[in-house]
């Protein structure tokens, strides 16, 4: 049988309306002796147990500044991209409009100048309220604050699963220690700074919080310029923001709006045709959807991607990712960058243009280093980060897959460099003293198991030999040329610019491979890839294969430009950097990177290798690039060409004296197996891509348009013995010659050699069987 209420204690009576509030100020009561009286003035037992333990709840808040949007900017100071956990720009009390304070005030708590954090009125208030069955809060715009507050720590400490929610999960103590909170933070900050607090802090909607946050989503404003109606909508949000969503919930959320104005003009904070006016007004938002993460960035989003990485993992931004991640997406910081917009423009122009449409999902990249600092000038490749909007891709194709320490850098490890690694060579038999135009025997292509190489520092791996390998051996088919005519005796010179596989490795074969290894290692080269076994993360380019004189190792083109940097930088190799400043929201700098460069190889060697790359461009490989760009045609620089043996990853490295460039097309997918022949790219067939061929105009056009505007000087020229002489020994450190290297006299003319491609490694070492001329 049901239980009959006793109608003498009904609250809808007289006599238990008298009851409740009797209850109800014994309650407030207890609540004002605990709050206001110190605890040995209080008599009785109950009181005084009721202030012991208020008296033992904590009195000190930790104010951190609640998390923030993070900028990347480029060098210029435009922004690239914002990263956040939660939407929010930080603006002081005077950024914000007159309307907002006024409104926020009127609606959460009318006495909020009056009263020392808690209002003892207004909990009487909303005490009775709620026992008639009219639910109301009492809580002051300072106890929101520092509730607020307190889940933005649990938040910032990874625990989210602390946070107390009212009506959900917060009970009496939580309540009480939020009192407590609220009436010191009452003592150490002021009413205005604690006003700014809370309307940066408070949420109005997933993709906003703060007060200019809602600004820009909601009305696409900022808080200084919010509207009186305006303003009293985003008041009335902040009790329920799906509830009164203007989006979602229109009417719902101009009955909000309404009531918000209805109580501005009671408390004298509007006049009646202030809020006849802002009441006629239709609720109309207009939405800014943020765009946030390098996915929606201005530009760059790989490059974008890549500064993230560099900080997630830098020890100095936390102890541990997720640390590093809470000050990276919720620090506010400031990060200013190397990028140029205007290179970086141009860059991604090129890239998208490499392969067009591109069904078959080709790419291309290009990435720009300055010689002498190390900055990274512009990234780019032809895919978009976000699915469903063309040819997609989260890896960044001109970085290494993980960076020196073993962390993840999002990157494709790169791809074989074929010919690009012929100027290494080239550059130690410059270091050994020998000219530069000595003849050497091209036509030789067996290198069989047991040839006598020279290397004092290891023992060389692979050979070339038909004969050996039809006996069953562990060889590889004789050394090859793209064009039977090369071979023939060349000079040195003529076969580094015409890219001949056999003056290489006749050329090696004079040459300490120990010597060769040392000048790899000085200018940075390393594989994109960690090792079989994972034990190193970038490890080196053996040059004791010899398949990596044609270069069969797989590279990303950050580390090639770099490498090719040192030679325009008068052999000095500067360590790629991509991050100049970062501030954190107070301004405070935080670790950042700086120019970190070396002696790498002697400055005469790097001359003498500037002297040669311009060749290339000038009458060899390179001459073949449309549109043209050489030494002889707009302004000193030099290239270098290179194609993987199946054709499936082409190249164009070179540089002036201010700027270097790798430039890749070729297959980005799974193994990057699949050959670069046979194949339509750009509506136009390709028996087989070279380098020159696709990477070449995107070099071409980048440099021509870009170059200037770091310095296109003369590169100064290596010693006349270098070129024609004929001394063996290694030369003494020269005084830098300022004048430009002359042009040699060219030979009888003569078509450039077509690309001689650098062939997939094998597990004999030999790495290439010289079938092109890269």
């Amino acid at each position: 049988m049901a239980t009959r209420n006793n109608p003498l204690f009904d609250t809808a009576t007289t006599l238990g309306k008298i009851l409740v509030f009797l209850g109800v100020s014994a309650i407030c009561g207890v609540l004002v002796a605990g709050l206001l009286v110190p605890a040995a003035a209080v008599s009785g037992s109950a009181a005084s147990g009721s202030i012991d333990f208020f008296d033992s709840l904590p009195a000190e808040l930790k104010v951190d500044p609640p998390s923030q949007t993070t900028r990347i900017l480029a060098a210029d100071g435009s922004e690239i991209a914002s990263v956040y956990t939660e939407n929010r720009t930080k603006v002081p009390l005077d950024q914000i409009s007159p309307n907002m304070k006024n409104a926020i005030i009127a609606v959460e708590d009318s006495r909020f100048y009056e009263h020392g954090g808690v209002d003892t009125t207004g909990i009487l208030r909303a005490l009775v309220s709620t026992a008639r069955g009219n639910k109301q809060g009492a809580s002051t715009i300072t106890q929101q604050y520092v509730n607020n507050v307190l889940n933005a720590n649990l938040a910032a400490a990874g625990e989210e699963d602390q946070i107390k929610l009212n009506g959900v999960n917060k009970g009496v103590g939580d309540k009480l220690r939020e009192m407590k909170l609220a009436i010191a933070l009452e003592k150490e900050f002021s009413k205005d700074q604690i006003l700014e607090g809370y309307l940066n802090i408070v949420f109005f909607n997933r993709d906003a919080y703060g007060i200019e946050a809602a600004s820009r989503y909601f009305f696409s404003t900022t808080a200084k310029d919010l509207t009186l109606p305006q303003a009293a909508l985003l008041a009335g949000l902040v009790n329920s923001p799906s509830a009164f969503d203007p989006i979602t919930n229109p009417e719902k959320s101009k009955q909000r709006r309404d009531l918000v104005l209805g109580l501005m003009l009671n408390q004298g904070k509007i006049t009646q045709a202030e809020h006849d006016a802002a009441v006629a007004t239709p609720v109309e938002p207009k939405v800014t959807q943020p765009k946030q993460g390098c996915a929606y960035a201005a530009s760059a989003p790989y490059f974008c991607d890549y500064i993230l990485h560099l900080l997630e993992n830098n020890p100095a931004y936390g102890a541990d990712v997720k640390e590093r991640q809470r000050l990276i997406y919720g620090g506010g910081l400031t990060i200013t960058t190397t990028l140029d917009p205007n290179a970086q423009a141009t860059a991604q122009e090129q890239a998208n243009a490499a392969a067009g449409a591109n069904p078959d999902k080709w790419g291309a990249a290009m990435v720009s280093v300055q010689p002498g600092t190390g900055k990274i000038i512009s990234m780019a490749q032809n895919t978009t980060f976000l699915p469903g909007q063309g040819f997609d891709s989260q890896l960044n194709f001109n970085v290494d897959k993980l960076d020196k320490d073993g962390n993840d850098l999002n990157g494709m490890g790169g791809a074989q460099p074929g010919s690009t690694m012929k100027p290494f060579t080239f550059a130690e038999w410059l270091n050994e003293g020998k000219t530069m135009n000595t003849t050497v025997n091209a036509a030789q292509r067996v290198y069989p198991i047991g040839y006598p190489w020279k290397n004092t520092c290891g023992k060389i791996q692979g050979a070339y030999s038909t004969a050996q390998k039809n006996a069953g051996l562990d060889a590889a088919d004789d050394l090859q040329n793209a064009e039977p005519q090369w071979y023939r005796p060349l000079t040195v010179l003529e076969g580094l610019y015409n890219s001949i596989n056999t003056v290489t490795f006749a050329s090696a074969a004079q040459l300490d491979f120990c010597g060769i290894q040392k000048i790899v290692d000085a200018v940075g080269l390393h594989s994109g890839l960690p090792s079989a076994d994972g034990s190193e993360p970038n490890p080196k380019v053996n040059m004791m294969t010899l398949g990596n004189l044609l270069g069969s190792t797989q590279t990303s083109p950050l580390t090639m430009a770099s490498a090719f940097a040192t030679f325009a930088n008068d052999g000095k190799y500067c360590e790629p950097i991509a991050i100049t400043a970062v501030t954190d929201a107070t301004g405070k700098q935080l670790p950042a990177q700086s120019s970190s460069c070396r002696d790498a190889i002697k400055p005469e060697v790097a001359r003498g290798v500037n002297y040669a790359l311009q060749e290339v461009l000038n009458r060899g490989s390179g001459s073949l690039i449309q549109p043209r760009i050489s030494t002889r045609t707009n302004f000193p620089i030099g290239a270098k060409t290179g194609t993987s043996n199946n054709n499936g990853s082409t190249w164009v490295v070179g540089h002036t004296t201010g700027l270097a460039t790798a430039a890749w097309f070729g297959d980005p997918l799974g193994d990057q197996s699949r050959a670069g022949q046979n194949i339509t790219v750009n509506g136009k067939f390709y028996k087989g891509i070279d380098g020159y061929m696709i990477a070449g105009p995107m070099f071409s056009s980048y440099m021509a348009k870009i170059a200037p505007a770091y310095g296109t000087n003369p590169f100064p020229a290596p010693p006349s013995n270098m070129i024609s002489g004929t001394t063996t020994t290694a030369p003494g450190r020269t005084t830098p010659q300022a004048t430009q290297a002359p042009v040699p006299t060219a030979p009888a003319p003569q078509t450039p050699a077509t690309q001689a491609p650098a062939p997939a490694p094998t597990s004999n070492g030999n790495g290439n069987n010289g079938k092109g001329n890269g």
